[in-house]
């Protein structure tokens, strides 16, 4: 049974629109670090999608290089949260003028 890519489209379409949402209404830095997650897997969905729609393995190489891409951003956001934290003792993006 495969899945139509209409289908694959319009979920990764929902799970982006979603991550978009999570990122331009919360304020919680850690929110915000999962809805730009969330938003690189809908990509990553897409990609591989496309990939399989096309009988081609470009798209799985692209989902790797955006898995790389995530982890980093994960390492350094963490980073930047503990950081804030360890300063104001609260993560809310709205005080975080302490990194001007």
């Amino acid at each position: 049974m495969i899945v139509p890519l209409e289908h694959v489209i319009i979920l990764s379409l929902i799970i982006f629109s979603i991550g978009i949402l999570g990122v331009l209404i919360r304020k919680n830095a850690i929110i915000i670090f999962m809805s730009i997650e969330l938003m690189l897997n809908a990509v990553n969905l897409s990609l591989v999608g496309f990939s399989r729609y096309y009988n081609s393995v470009d798209g799985q190489v692209f989902v790797f290089l955006v898995m790389t891409l995530a982890a980093a951003e994960v390492a350094v956001g963490l980073a930047i949260i503990v950081s804030l934290f360890r300063n104001k003792k609260t993560i809310n993006i709205d005080e975080m003028n302490i990194l001007r």
